[in-house]
């Protein structure tokens, strides 16, 4: 649902604190109805947003709704483009225009912010040379300097993230939910700045996030921890996520004060920002700003549903770093689960399936809504 706010109103200094503590608050949505309504004009001037992200399921449910599609749409149909050809022309003109709306963000923070993801096919996540291929060409077909390409962090993943970086393709690492797995995208990342430096690209122009998932873990572990059922394991529900995304911080603090990162550093490289992602509430129980306020970090993005946004600037508690300072009990949280006999290793790996499966689904779904208006377009135009 999207909210137009009229005015700037007192609550969004919530967001500024947000904001003033080093966090960068993108939006996780994206529509043709979004954009032209200047609601996300709206939600940059007065809510604090300094760049969007998108996956495959936000732009099934924008795509696959039609508003705001229906003359691009008979344009394809016209043309008799392929139905993956119309998606991507849609998908992109959507980037292409949010882009431009966030480009004073992007000149302003110099390429930090003011950046929009877009995601390789999701049905190319295990294959790595369709992913690099990919990824040149969302870039190209974009073409605006505050695009990011979202790779995720599957193993034939890593390999792609080192090659795009390599070529001076910003990149948005998404689906991270070990800390084994984030640590392996760091190095990629850094990888790639090597490559990129040996042929003497620009590495100030590079800018890269990794997506590191928060609610989907306390989800899986709270399931768990309920059928258990003792005392002991429910006291234990609701701090798997925040623990997980903590020690990723610590993981990432440690990489960026690294001899290998100094080295790049000197070339003006810019460090791969961890981004808290899946940061609504799946639990009514919890708090609904509770993956806002509990991480609060220096050099991160937030990346929230509209929802969550407005509950943020509504009833969100900023009261400085909420992270760094909570690594002994993070670690003692996950041992605790780890003793009740749940396998960290396990639920990690069943995500990042079940994370790929998921867009794997709602690209298809987007490819069937597409497919039947581009059938019936063409009927229309017969």
């Amino acid at each position: 649902m999207i909210t137009v706010t009229t005015e700037a109103t007192a609550t969004a200094g919530t967001l500024k604190r947000l904001s003033d503590e080093g966090v960068s608050i993108w939006l996780d949505d994206l529509s043709r109805k979004r954009i032209a309504s200047g609601n996300l004009a709206e939600l940059i001037a007065h809510r604090n947003v300094v760049g969007v992200t998108t996956n495959p399921s936000i732009f099934q449910a924008a795509i696959g709704s039609g508003e705001g599609y229906e003359e691009q749409l008979a344009d394809l149909a016209a043309r008799g483009v392929t139905v993956d050809e119309a998606v991507r022309m849609m998908t992109t003109a959507d980037v292409r225009a949010a882009a431009d709306i966030l480009r004073p963000v992007y000149d302003a923070t110099g390429g930090r912010d003011g950046r929009v993801s877009i995601e390789v096919d999701p049905r190319l996540a295990h294959h790595t040379a369709a992913t690099i291929a990919e990824a040149k060409q969302l870039a190209w077909l974009v073409d605006r300097p505050g695009v990011m390409i979202k790779i995720p962090a599957t193993k034939a993943g890593l390999p792609a993230i080192t090659e795009v970086i390599g070529l001076g393709i910003s990149v948005n690492v998404t689906l991270i939910f070990s800390l084994e797995r984030y640590r392996a995208v760091m190095d990629a990342y850094l990888a790639g700045l090597e490559k990129a430096a040996a042929k003497g690209l620009d590495l100030s122009g590079i800018h890269s996030v990794a997506s590191f998932f928060v609610s989907r873990v306390d989800t899986e572990i709270d399931k768990r921890l309920t059928a258990i059922g003792t005392d002991e394991a429910l006291a234990l529900k609701g701090k798997a996520a925040l623990a997980n995304a903590r020690l990723a911080y610590e993981a990432y603090e440690e990489v960026f004060a690294s001899a290998r990162w100094t080295a790049v550093a000197g070339a003006r490289a810019n460090k791969q920002r961890p981004l808290w992602a899946s940061t609504g509430v799946k639990d009514p129980a919890y708090k609904s700003t509770l993956y806002v306020d509990e991480l609060v970090a220096p050099g991160t993005v937030n990346t929230m549903p509209e929802a969550t946004l407005n509950a943020t600037a509504d009833h969100g508690e900023i009261s400085g770093d909420t992270v760094t300072g909570g690594y002994a009990q993070a670690r003692a949280d996950l041992a605790a689960v780890e003793a009740l006999g749940i396998s960290y290793d396990e639920v990690v790996t069943r995500l990042e399936d079940e994370g790929v499966a998921k867009f794997e689904v709602a690209w298809q779904d987007l490819l069937n809504a597409v497919k039947k208006s581009l059938s019936s377009k063409g009927a229309d135009a017969a």
